[in-house]
């Protein structure tokens, strides 16, 4: 089959869990004997090639701002898809769904994943957050296929649209890198740091996370992987801590992002929206012990293989503090855990079969056209 994927900054991934995601979906179609076009923006892949492990990169500008750079970006993406007679499109992020419908103008069918419920994210205003929740809407009629990456959203659009969605989760690597050159750089030994990833955004809990390990006691190390484009203010009181212990290291990908996560003590992952978050699979198929914020996403991946903190509305991190305080202290428990969240990812998200429930799904719509 001939598939286009867009919506994303691109690959090589460089930023988040939508391009992580493309890359390992589109280098595994690849391998599968399809030919995948990956759409990415100028103002964000520098890599030169027209193919990257095989997959097609097709470079087009947008509109470097907050609320203009997906969605125009996608409106050309689309626009170009026209002339190149695509067996399957499948578009990233609800709020392209306003342009979703072009391709299907040359009978070109389109899926849209749609992530989490964007208008919960507290960076986008009242207008922000009216146009996702208008994006929700177009998406159950636009677009041919509508993917939820979490039986939660799953829900939301039955429930609230009466939609049925078709449910595919995110996948992950499986093992430890037994490299350490990223831990070198930042003078960190395995086992002897806690791990924090995600955009430093407030939903994320970036914040908490860092106000609750200045409060426990133990001579390990923070690490927080991370930065945002749009958050200069909220970034700057974050890493305005006077711990010595809590180590800031921008954004990591690749080889140095698999190692800080293959030798890291356990993993936090502090987010309170959107679906099923990309590094917390990886953090279990690295096999770390999970601490996670308690959300129904994070219930229905981690299951029991895992530890959940609880967030309060007056900005109390006890609970948080303690969780830590108790994994700290107790290292066998983290081991233990550990390989049980490895187990779950065998069983239910690796690569090869979320890879095979799209090539399923990609079929199904190509034999539309």
């Amino acid at each position: 089959m001939k598939i286009a994927i867009m919506g994303i900054r691109g690959i090589p991934a460089n930023y988040g869990g939508f391009e992580t995601f493309a890359e390992e979906l589109s280098t595994r179609l690849v391998q599968r004997g399809h030919a995948v076009t990956v759409y990415g923006r100028a103002n964000s892949i520098k890599y030169q090639d027209e193919y990257y492990r095989g997959v097609r990169l097709v470079i087009l500008p947008t509109i470097s701002h907050k609320y203009f750079d997906t969605v125009a970006h996608t409106f050309l993406c689309v626009w170009h898809s026209l002339t190149q007679n695509y067996d399957a499109i499948l578009i990233c992020n609800s709020a392209n769904a306003i342009f979703s419908w072009i391709p299907r103008l040359k009978w070109i069918p389109v899926a849209l994943n749609v992530d989490g419920l964007e208008w919960k994210r507290a960076k986008w205003n009242a207008l922000g957050k009216a146009f996702y929740k208008m994006s929700e809407w177009l998406a159950t009629f636009c677009v041919n296929e509508v993917v939820t990456d979490a039986r939660d959203i799953e829900k939301y659009y039955l429930e609230k649209f009466n939609k049925r969605s078709t449910y595919i989760p995110y996948g992950a690597p499986i093992g430890r890198l037994e490299t350490a050159e990223v831990l070198q750089r930042f003078n960190l030994k395995p086992r002897e740091y806690v791990l924090y990833v995600s955009r430093f955004e407030p939903e994320n809990n970036p914040h908490r996370v860092v106000k609750a390990f200045e409060q426990v006691k133990t001579d390990l190390k923070l690490v927080m992987v991370g930065d945002a484009p749009y958050s200069s203010d909220f970034i700057r009181d974050l890493k305005s801590t006077k711990d010595p212990r809590i180590i800031f290291t921008g954004y990591v990908f690749g080889q140095g992002y698999r190692e800080f996560q293959s030798n890291a003590y356990f993993y936090i992952q502090g987010t309170e929206v959107g679906g099923t978050h990309p590094a917390l699979l990886e953090g279990m198929g690295h096999g770390n012990c999970i601490l996670a914020n308690d959300v129904p996403e994070h219930r229905e991946v981690l299951g029991d293989a895992g530890f959940f903190f609880k967030t309060s509305s007056n900005g109390d991190v006890d609970d948080l503090r303690d969780k830590m305080q108790h994994l700290l202290d107790h290292p066998n428990i983290v081991a233990q855990t550990g390989h049980n969240a490895q187990a779950r990812i065998r069983e239910h998200y690796t690569w090869d079969r979320i890879t095979e429930r799209y090539e399923q799904l990609f079929e199904r719509m190509a034999r539309r056209k």
